[in-house]
């Protein structure tokens, strides 16, 4: 979604927070996403299974990082996760 027009007549694009929150990119270009299942709930979890959502995995399918990475154009620009 374009903003104003600057001096050079290109557009800002705006970032989608909620992806930008959700996902993070690596060093080598590898889009990552948090597990399921960390929000509540988790009393009677073993202290194993906790232990394994903090872990990140890849994301996998060309459409759904080609989606994101529409929704998130300046990922590459930092080292994890932008600034809130």
């Amino acid at each position: 979604m374009p903003r104003k027009s600057t001096r050079t007549g290109k557009f800002k694009l705006k970032t989608h927070r909620a992806t930008a929150k959700r996902f993070k990119l690596t060093g080598t270009g590898k889009l990552m996403r948090t597990k399921i299942g960390k929000g509540h709930l988790r009393r009677h979890t073993s202290k194993r299974t906790k232990r394994l959502f903090s872990k990140l995995i890849e994301v996998q399918g060309k459409s759904i990082i080609k989606r994101i990475k529409r929704l998130v154009p300046y990922l590459r620009k930092y080292k994890y996760n932008p600034p809130a």
